[in-house]
């Protein structure tokens, strides 16, 4: 496809189905078709003596899989085109793949299969961060909709992706807009021989916040957005902003030898402990 797709990954698990519902209805917003892909890992089964027939019992369950998952978007969403797409190969790379034409890349946290107690699973931790468009995972439950889209910024550049993914979201969804700037004081604070004007500090990172949202009501000045600035670590302040929202919009920034390839330890702990859908979105290459 020439135009670009919202991409949902499904495994036939209750946390897919979530993500299937959640692709499905931005897919609407944003009149954009809906790509279903059910990727058939055969690794797992296959014995080099004993080849699997093509028309076997994983690419029947598969086509049931999104089957099942097309219909559900079409009892709800009918106006939306939809894609299934039935895919050899492992899940994360198979989605991978499908980044290059996508516009955003939905999964849910976890699938068949792994750990009961596991929060994220391996195929939403190995997208996250490492694609081009943005990635959100959708947890299952039961959601009552609060009318509020909440962005994590620290002045970055991927900050300023994740704000941007965030202003259009609210937009679409008529929504308010909630930007979350969370700082901390220097260790160095609290060294008794060093004098540290708290106060000032505050004042200068709410001024900072102040001019942020000036620019920002600029771009967007329809939005109903509000910009707060408050001294906590990062991750509980935005899992916390999280519980009464929508979506959690958070930038990757990963460090260390690869760069931008891994996933920073804010946005991964964010999608650990986040009950509400969360997006991860990396700022635009750079020629």
């Amino acid at each position: 496809m020439s135009e670009p797709v919202v991409v949902v990954g499904t495994d036939g698990s209750r946390a897919a189905a979530a993500a299937v519902e959640w692709a499905a209805g931005d897919a609407a917003r944003r009149g954009l078709p809906l790509r279903i892909v059910h990727a058939v890992d055969r690794l797992p089964y296959e014995i080099a003596r004993y080849p699997i027939p093509i028309e076997d019992q994983l690419d029947r369950a598969g086509r049931r899989i999104l089957e099942e998952a097309a219909q559900s978007v079409r009892e709800i969403h009918p106006v939306v085109r939809v894609v299934p797409d039935l895919v050899e190969g492992d899940p994360s790379r198979v989605l991978r793949r499908e980044a290059a034409g996508a516009a955003e890349i939905v999964v849910g946290n976890r699938g068949h299969g792994g750990f009961a107690g596991m929060l994220l699973g391996s195929v939403s931790m190995h997208l996250a961060g490492q694609v081009d468009v943005p990635v959100v995972v959708v947890r299952q439950g039961l959601r009552v909709p609060h009318g509020l889209v909440v962005a994590g910024v620290d002045g970055s550049a991927e900050a300023e992706a994740a704000l941007t993914y965030a202003s259009e979201q609210a937009r679409l969804r008529g929504c308010r807009l909630l930007v979350l700037y969370a700082w901390q004081l220097p260790v160095h604070t609290f060294a008794p021989e060093i004098t540290y004007d708290v106060d000032e500090v505050r004042r200068a990172q709410e001024d900072y916040v102040a001019e942020m949202l000036t620019a920002h009501r600029e771009r967007y000045p329809e939005l109903d957005a509000e910009m707060r600035a408050v001294c906590a670590h990062p991750v509980p302040a935005l899992v916390e902003a999280g519980e009464k929202a929508d979506l959690l919009v958070v930038g990757s920034r990963g460090h260390g030898a690869v760069g931008s390839a891994v996933l920073g330890s804010v946005s991964r702990a964010v999608l650990h402990h986040a009950h509400c859908p969360v997006a991860v979105v990396r700022p635009p290459r750079r020629s």
